[in-house]
């Protein structure tokens, strides 16, 4: 696609999934388009790939609220790193809901509404940069910025199924965001792909270039795994045993230096550094303020500055820990986050589930270290991620770790293998995995063909087209070499474009087979024409 063409699937794409509370403030389509048509001939390395960017990160000509606004204030400039963005040719859409004050890995601490998760509306999305994550996982984004001071940029790409690449701190400025406890702070990569997060990076920063040869990983013992959801001890060890089948050397390692570290962020004196950053506002505008981040910021005010000092020392000793088991392996490999909470859990608990949640991940820049935190299958229909932690600047040797898993074959599904459909069994039977919603371009027209069970007709045609919503899925070579083996006629696999520009084997159905069959083309897809969702 074209910059303008993606530019036009994008918002379309806005209108089909209806998810308003994924953004802050969208900018006008003909204010994008006409960047993008200035873009057409160029050569830029991001040309062209569409930006969603928290909503605590600068940019010039939309208000910065942190989620908040009565914070909100108008930058007369984009932050440092969106302002790279643009130059490497990329396109902002807009700017993204967030737990307030970027304080939450919950994404539903927001006067704009909790963001639902990407593939079950039912639960969370995961936070604090939750508009961010599920623009890029329902297709809307190429790319999206978050933040990552506790897992920010990692817990929601693992409960949306896609990447999050938290970089070494320091790597990218922090200028122009909007602070939660700026001495940890870091900008944070999404995307769907580790090639594409990985590029973005190189396209922002210098890191340090990844060395080649067998790669030595790190794992918990199953004891300091703690608890887990149900399901998701088994699956990180299917993804750990990848990783030993695609030639990584697995040894275990001593995490409690990790998990001690975790503890001092929010149940230590660092906190207090929360209250530095948006304190005086809050203590001066309670009522603006979400009475959550409220009872975690305001107390911190209190914090004795001793009891800072004390557990500099602690934190020192638990890095020094922490490196040194480091030191031993190219990458430790953990499970990204601890379960995945529905919305109502949350509203029922929302400090206790949302500390759970950082058991993993809130160590990780109180030690300066990078990480990435990638897709590893499903667990009762939802993603289901896991993260490599690595020494500083080791972010592109963590993209080369991840990369060695092997990945499966997409394929894009239009009916009645949907999630929910009686069909579905074929594709999850053969060790399928959900990977995303997405859009076709607007380039096809969907017909109900008279078949058992009922089926939709996919046909790809010259002139009104509309774009039809869809599922990727991914398939072991095996499992897709029977799955397509066994579709009968007159549905094929063919190529699919998307509306985010891709082109993926999908369902498409031979034009003859919809004479006389109802066009429900206007539904936009099968499951509204079925009144399902």
């Amino acid at each position: 696609m074209s910059p303008v063409e993606r530019v036009r699937a994008a918002y379309r794409r806005i209108e089909q999934v209806d998810r308003p509370e994924i953004w802050i403030d969208l900018r006008p389509e003909a204010d994008v388009l006409a960047e993008a048509a200035a873009l057409a001939r160029s050569g830029l390395p991001l040309r062209g790939k569409l930006v969603a960017v928290k909503g605590n990160i600068d940019v010039a000509g939309l208000p910065t609220t942190a989620g908040c606004p009565d914070y909100a204030y108008q930058p007369e400039a984009d932050a440092p790193v969106v302002a790279r963005l643009r130059a490497a040719g990329a396109l902002v859409l807009g700017t993204t809901n967030l737990d307030q004050f970027a304080t939450g890995l919950v994404g539903t601490r927001s006067p704009y509404g909790a963001v639902r998760n990407a593939v079950d509306p039912g639960y969370v999305s995961g936070g604090s940069s939750s508009g961010s994550a599920v623009a890029v996982a329902l297709g809307i984004a190429d790319l999206a910025l978050g933040t990552d001071t506790a897992g920010s940029g990692r817990v929601p790409a693992a409960f949306n199924g896609i990447v999050g690449l938290k970089p070494t701190p320091g790597l990218l400025p922090t200028e122009g965001v909007v602070p939660a406890c700026a001495s940890i702070d870091c900008v944070s990569l999404f995307a769907r792909t580790v090639e594409e997060a990985s590029f973005a990076l190189t396209c922002l920063a210098e890191p340090a270039q990844v060395h080649t040869g067998r790669f030595r990983l790190g794992v918990p013992s199953p004891d300091q795994l703690g608890p887990l959801a149900p399901g998701w001890a088994e699956a990180f060890d299917a993804a750990v045993a990848d990783y030993a089948a695609a030639g990584a050397e697995v040894t275990t390692v001593d995490i409690s230096a990790f998990l001690e570290a975790a503890q001092l962020l929010y149940g230590g004196a660092f906190v207090a550094e929360r209250y530095t950053a948006v304190g005086e506002f809050i203590d001066t505008h309670p009522g603006a303020v979400d009475p959550v981040v409220r009872s975690i910021i305001g107390p911190a005010r209190d914090i004795p500055a001793h009891r800072l000092f004390a557990d500099q020392v602690t934190l020192a000793g638990l890095r020094a820990e922490a490196l040194a088991a480091l030191a031993g392996v190219d990458a430790l490999l953990v499970p990204t986050t601890t379960e995945h909470p529905t919305l109502a859990e949350v509203a029922a608990d929302p400090v206790a589930v949302n500390a759970r949640l950082g058991r993993f991940t809130n160590s990780t820049n109180l030690f300066g270290l990078s990480a990435l935190a990638v897709p590893a299958g499903s667990v009762a229909g939802r993603p289901f991620g896991v993260m490599f932690l690595g020494a500083p600047h080791d972010d592109l040797k963590l993209a080369a770790l991840a990369g060695l898993r092997p990945s499966g074959i997409p394929i894009v599904v239009v009916g009645a293998h949907l999630r929910g459909q009686p069909l579905n069994h074929e594709l999850t039977s053969r060790g399928g995995r959900f990977v995303s919603a997405v859009s076709t371009a607007a380039a096809y027209r969907l017909y109900a063909l008279d078949t058992v069970p009922p089926k939709p007709g996919l046909v790809r045609v010259a002139s009104g087209g509309v774009p039809v919503a869809a599922e990727v899925w991914e398939l072991p070579p095996k499992g897709f070499g029977e799955f397509v083996a066994g579709i009968p006629a007159p549905l094929a696999i063919g190529k699919l474009e998307l509306a985010d520009g891709r082109s993926v084997s999908g369902f498409l159905c031979e034009p003859v087979a919809t004479e006389g069959a109802e066009d429900i083309s206007a539904k936009g897809g099968w499951l509204a024409h079925l009144g399902v969702r």
